[in-house]
């Protein structure tokens, strides 16, 4: 079993998806015209207008906030710390890069999401790639299959891991036991989790924000403090990226090689743009205005937000603190611990803590609402499987806090691996359809108007959406 399933790893993540998610993004990039630079405005200005929801959807906003809770967790601190160990201080300009075409697969699948969305028996709303990948291509069972590892990864194993991560650096900051870290993570996640999908989205519009916000204030302090070396360090960044710091070595191949294919694994499995993952969210939004082009472009920004702002913030951390040695076997979160300590004394240990904390707890909530989604796609939310998925989920959760995780993280890998690839599969495949509605919003703004989505001037897509949703709609409501 632990054969098999290291092989689909080395399959997956060695091949399919490193270059796959990247070259779904520069397909994305130019086919929409190189939709995140030339509206990059669109990105910020759909994200401040998305504060108003319906008794159907959330607000964009508290969906954007939602999948960021998801992305933001460990891998921002521990993984950007890793990825500079493994390749250099030039493995951040291909996390940037990676950002930045992300921002246009993020879109595409948002939109999607939001187009092959339907209303669950409550009436509120639900979708994601299991949807328009079963509505859009009509392939149902390859929506069952990628639901089913969403469950798996996403429901369970992933946050077995956020759990351990937070019970780790609690033992080591205040040397709470696991078990007690677990009772009290099962605890708080329990209070949001059965309060349904708008507790999780009430909580993460108020604790994202601030928990981001924090962290990029303490990151702008130390690149204030440290002003006079910033140039040399975005020097240094690019001369990496590019070999150049190890030309005189004469492995500059080698060095180019290292810097990209970390960078652009931390870039992807950070900011989750292809994956399948936000696009679970992004379709409960009630878009403003009233089209799914207007979404796409709010949760386009995820990946700018995680990898530009967050992961940047951690990288500038450790470069400036002059403490990154290559070679030295201090990575992840201990260089991480090392460098906040060499900044603010010993409370830097603990500020970590508490930033792991909240990144992962955080992380548990987003996670959640992405399987949640999968138990209303499987139609299982009617006979017990909503509440077998909290219980499961909390499980887990204690589990993690307790266990330590090798064999059952690598099947997560595998699980999500297969889940990126269907959806990766699924967006290419319906990628004329991208095109299309964002030529008729970008065509409606241009005009001056407010992009509306009129289901009739696209018979072609008669078959899979619930036409009833995009009808003219009242003015939403703050909730």
């Amino acid at each position: 079993m632990n054969a098999l399933v290291d092989f689909l790893n080395t399959i997956f993540w060695g091949y399919v998806l490193i270059y796959g998610l990247l070259a779904v993004g520069v397909f994305f990039t130019v086919y929409l015209g190189f939709i995140q630079f030339r509206h990059v405005g669109k990105y910020f200005s759909s994200v401040f207008n998305a504060r108003a929801a319906d008794r159907a959807g959330i607000s964009p906003f508290q969906a954007l906030c939602t999948s960021l809770a998801s992305r933001v967790g460990t891998g921002n601190l521990a993984g950007v710390a890793i990825a500079i160990y493994l390749g250099g201080p030039g493995a951040v300009f291909w996390m940037w890069i990676v950002a930045l075409v992300g921002m246009a697969t993020g879109y595409a699948e948002s939109l999607l999401a939001q187009l092959y969305k339907v209303r669950d028996p409550s009436g509120q709303y639900r979708g994601g790639p299991a949807y328009y990948i079963s509505l859009g291509l009509g392939h149902h069972w390859l929506g069952v299959i990628f639901a089913l590892c969403l469950l798996l990864s996403f429901g369970l194993v992933f946050n077995a891991v956020q759990a351990n991560s937070i019970s780790e650096a609690m033992n080591g900051a205040f040397g709470l036991p696991p078990l007690a870290s677990g009772i009290g993570l099962v605890v708080l996640a329990a209070v949001i989790i059965f309060g349904g999908l708008r507790s999780i989205a009430r909580f993460a519009e108020i604790v994202v924000p601030v928990m981001a916000g924090i962290y990029l204030l303490v990151a702008i302090f130390v690149l204030i403090t440290h002003i006079t070396q910033v140039p040399d360090m975005l020097l240094h960044i690019v001369r990496s990226a590019f070999g150049l710091e190890q030309a005189v070595g004469g492995a500059v191949g080698y060095g180019i090689g290292q810097a990209m294919l970390n960078g652009i694994k931390r870039g992807l499995f950070s900011n989750e743009a292809g994956m399948g993952s936000a696009p679970n969210i992004a379709a409960t939004a009630t878009p403003q205005p009233h089209h799914p082009a207007s979404q796409g472009f709010v949760q386009g920004l995820g990946p700018f937000i995680d990898t530009i702002l967050i992961c940047t913030a951690t990288a500038v951390m450790i470069l400036l603190s002059g403490l990154f040695q290559p070679g030295s076997g201090v990575t992840g979160v201990k260089l991480t611990q090392v460098v906040m300590e060499s900044y603010m004394g010993p409370a830097g240990s603990i500020f970590i803590a508490v930033a792991i904390f909240f990144f992962a707890f955080t992380s548990i909530i987003g996670n959640y609402s992405y399987a949640e989604n999968s138990i209303f796609f499987l139609k299982l939310d009617q006979s017990g499987g909503l509440l077998a998925l909290r219980v499961a989920c909390l499980s887990m959760v204690l589990w993690g806090a307790i266990s330590k995780l090798d064999i059952v993280w690598n099947l997560a890998d595998a699980s999500m691996g297969l889940m990126a690839t269907v959806n990766l599969i699924g967006i290419v495949a319906l990628s004329g359809i991208v095109k299309k509605l964002t030529i008729d919003y970008l065509r409606q703004a241009k005009e001056g108007k407010q992009p509306v989505f009129n289901p009739d001037q696209f018979p072609e897509l008669a078959r899979g959406i619930d036409r009833e949703i995009w009808l003219p709609k009242k003015a939403a409501v703050a909730i």
